[in-house]
């Protein structure tokens, strides 16, 4: 993959940045009717213009430059499905950050999407099977410690292994370790600096988020 094609690429997600980070605030704690319209609307209609913190700006453009430099051997159908999940696992880690909420209006409709992207790969049969081992592993800590995981956690579970299943099974074992341990990092840090105690709630699904993109970024497979 040459610099150049990874250059524009990384620009095409600088825009896209821009329309997610208007599109995850329009999300709120609390589900309601028509919002996920409502956000929509409102991201088409504002200027893709990447404004500070440059958070969702920056989180797209590396994860599509990691896309297109890691899977260029992949398929197109690979690589448009995890094109697709770039952008809404943006938006989720942003609304999960500020909300500690994964709204099913994105993860459930992902899964029709995903699967017909990965149908044409011939990859489909071990995508299935990761995702759901993957979901089977989170509802079981879901159904140990409600508190611990959420259901939104167990739904982004299935999507991520779909996702890292059509890669192959090392990138799935690896996504779902990178998530625990991220996310352990940041708990154990905020419990040593005291803003957070056992009982604490912090989000989890960025973590995953990051963990998969972490594991596809590696040369596992």
């Amino acid at each position: 993959m040459t610099p150049l094609i990874v250059a524009g690429v990384s620009a095409s997600g600088l825009v896209a940045g821009a329309y997610v980070r208007v599109f995850a605030g329009g999300f709120g704690p609390v589900g309601r009717p028509g919002e996920v319209r409502e956000a929509v609307g409102v991201a088409v209609r504002t200027p893709p213009v990447p404004r500070s913190p440059y958070i969702a700006e920056a989180a797209t453009a590396l994860a599509a430059a990691l896309l297109v430099w890691r899977m260029a051997g992949a398929g197109g159908w690979v690589i448009a499905a995890w094109s697709y999940a770039i952008v809404i696992g943006v938006a989720l880690a942003l609304i999960d950050w500020r909300t500690l909420r994964l709204p099913d209006v994105i993860t459930l409709p992902s899964y029709p999407v995903l699967l017909a992207l990965l149908a044409p790969s011939g990859r489909l049969s071990g995508a299935l099977a990761a995702a759901a081992a993957f979901a089977c592993l989170y509802a079981v800590m879901w159904f140990a410690r409600p508190t611990g995981i959420g259901l939104g956690d167990v739904k982004l579970a299935g999507l991520i292994g779909l996702l890292t299943g059509a890669i192959g099974v090392r990138t799935t074992v690896a996504a779902g370790m990178g998530g625990f341990l991220l996310g352990a990092l940041y708990a154990v840090a905020l419990l040593v600096t005291g803003r957070a105690t056992r009982k604490s709630e912090f989000p989890f699904g960025p973590f995953m988020l990051v963990g998969a993109l972490a594991a596809a970024a590696l040369p596992l497979e």
